[in-house]
């Protein structure tokens, strides 16, 4: 007689707990990619501002799923190749995207 109602409450709380916790692992991917990018991205920005050869004021910093884009203005084709390598040597960047304009300082 008391076999039914425990099964099914089991069940019914072995079912929920499985929904919940699927929610919450797909809720954490989500979370952490964006909290990769953000990271990629700061550090991105932290390695221009140390380098003496970019003007980092200049440059956009994009990052989505570890994909940089870096666009805006240089002053030469040396900068821009240095922006690059300086992108592409973080830690996480799958691979970077070049939207720079060689624009010489006047």
């Amino acid at each position: 007689m008391f076999k039914m109602p425990i099964q099914k409450t089991l069940l019914a709380s072995a079912l929920f707990l499985s929904l919940a916790s699927c929610a919450a692992i797909e809720g954490q991917e989500t979370a952490g990619r964006y909290i990769d990018d953000t990271t990629i991205t700061s550090r991105v920005k932290a390695d221009f501002l140390a380098d003496a050869k970019i003007k980092s004021f200049q440059i956009h910093v994009e990052t989505m799923d570890g994909v940089v884009e870096l666009s805006g203005f240089v002053d030469s084709a040396e900068s821009e190749k240095r922006a690059m390598q300086i992108a592409s040597h973080i830690h996480g960047v799958k691979s970077v995207k070049d939207a720079l304009v060689i624009s010489p300082a006047q």
